[in-house]
């Protein structure tokens, strides 16, 4: 798997094989060459950016983001220049199955017309209350619709399929090093700069709070009476960290590979393995098995079986490790106190149990319960934020697709990656194997996982690279 071929080099702005760039056999300019000059992203002659510089600056600098209090934030502000860029070099070229996504769109915005229907067992809301939490959705899923066809559009001399891999790589780093830094100091954060910059009534809400206010870990009562730090950083949440972990591992270690670092890559993955235990993400567990299993399978059909043997050797090495350090004790513990396993699954079968008020187009977003599980006359407090009031669409991807989006966006929503998966499936390549395990653990993930921001980003990306490493981009 140390592959990282391009795929075969679709037309236009892409330079042609079998001579250099800019001259054609006979040594006549090549005008597909010539298009890629005009078509290569540009910067004022004061301010020297790399080529592609928005997605670079999305994924190089996501930690410099985080810090400065912009994190996901930084999609929407990078899709302008992006945006521009498309609008310049038209026509744009789209990526295979993406009517499905244009569908799932136009049900994001079509379900809109129900934000101001409560449905029963729910606490009541008005259209214009529930407008900025649908606005921030809305947002980010055109920006990350931007980058798709962005990173697609682009031409391949301006961002490589490894130079791509290779940013996403990083940001596995990134979040190894978030991890660490969750385990170790669990209690750090501070008040970002644009934080700062906010009156203190938008400040003090836990939703923009959770966007500008970079930490370290989220502190939580998993186990009954003991707050323990699970890492997030730099991705928010700790379900976001063990999603985006889970996404962009592969990334790695196809990169390392390919550059001879695997000495590297086998200190940081060992590393890794103390946040993975310590975030006590039971998603992140079930993602690494469904991502190991699917890549060991597809290597077995095509004669490879060392992945199968690897596959065993890793799963004893790690049983060992488990038995003999106190990892182990964690680990059990985790599964036998299913804290959130209740919760879980009374804002599943809430969220099921309203879907035919509106099962076509949903309700535009999400809602609260108007109670706890016990009765409807518990809430939640400052003494006690997760007694009640539990949000309906916010424990998976699945379910909030279904309950804010209705069945015409979820169908949307899971087949273009369903579409994505088949119609790449005769992609051997490193890029190809591991980006199609990506869309496949996103499958996986829905149930417990909700994709809007970065997880989806990776998501696209992974899509994007497999699109331009197909014929089906010529």
């Amino acid at each position: 798997m140390t592959d990282l071929r391009e795929g075969a080099p679709p037309p236009g702005p892409r330079s042609a094989p079998g001579h250099r760039a800019g001259q054609d056999p006979t040594g006549a300019a090549d005008p597909g060459a010539v298009t890629a000059a005009l078509s290569r992203p540009r910067s004022p002659r004061w301010l020297p950016l790399p080529p592609a510089w928005p997605v670079v600056g999305i994924l190089a600098l996501y930690p410099l983001w985080w810090a400065l209090g912009l994190g996901v934030l930084i999609f929407p502000l990078m899709a302008l220049p992006m945006g521009w860029w498309l609008l310049r070099n038209r026509p744009i070229q789209v990526p295979p199955g993406f009517g499905l996504w244009l569908l799932f769109l136009l049900a994001v915005l079509g379900s809109t017309i129900a934000l101001g229907y409560q449905p029963q067992g729910t606490l009541p809301g008005t259209f214009v209350g529930r407008l900025p939490g649908v606005g921030f959705r809305v947002i980010e899923y055109a920006s990350l619709t931007v980058l798709l066809l962005y990173v697609g559009n682009l031409p391949r001399p301006v961002l490589p399929q490894k130079k791509l891999v290779a940013l996403l790589g990083w940001l596995f780093v990134v979040t190894v090093g978030g991890g660490v830094l969750g385990v170790f100091a669990g209690h750090w954060e501070f008040s970002s700069p644009v934080e700062m910059l906010l009156p203190q009534r938008l400040r003090s809400m836990g939703f923009i709070r959770s966007l500008v206010h970079p930490a370290a870990a989220q502190v939580m009562d998993v186990f009954g009476g003991m707050d323990i730090p699970r890492p997030a950083a730099p991705w928010g949440y700790t379900n976001t960290w063990g999603n985006n972990f889970c996404l962009l591992v592969g990334f790695f270690v196809i990169w390392a590979f390919a550059t001879k670092r695997r000495w590297l890559a086998a200190v940081l993955l060992v590393v890794s393995v103390l946040p993975v235990v310590y975030s006590l993400n039971r998603g992140l567990w079930i993602g690494l098995a469904v991502m190991a299993v699917y890549l060991a399978t597809r290597l077995a059909v095509q004669g490879r079986l060392w992945p199968l043997f690897g596959l065993g050797a890793t799963t004893a090495v790690v049983g060992v490790l488990l038995a003999v350090s106190p990892l182990g004790d964690l680990v059990n513990a985790r599964v036998e106190h299913g804290k959130s396993n209740d919760v879980r699954m009374y804002v599943t079968m809430e969220a099921l149990r309203g879907l035919p008020e509106s099962p076509l187009i949903g309700f535009g977003s999400t809602r609260n319960t108007s109670g706890g599980r016990n009765s409807i006359a518990v809430g939640s407090s400052s003494e006690c934020e997760r007694c009640g009031n539990f949000t309906l669409g916010g424990n998976g991807q699945l379910w909030q697709t279904l309950y804010a989006h209705g069945i015409i966006g979820t169908l949307a929503y899971f087949g273009f990656f369903g579409y994505g998966i088949w119609r790449f499936r005769r992609d051997r390549t490193a890029i190809g194997l591991v980006c199609s395990a990506c869309l496949v653990v996103s499958f996986s993930a829905m149930f417990w996982y909700n994709a809007l921001v970065t997880p989806l980003a990776f998501q696209l990306l992974a899509y994007a690279l497999l699109w331009r490493n197909s014929d089906a981009h010529e």
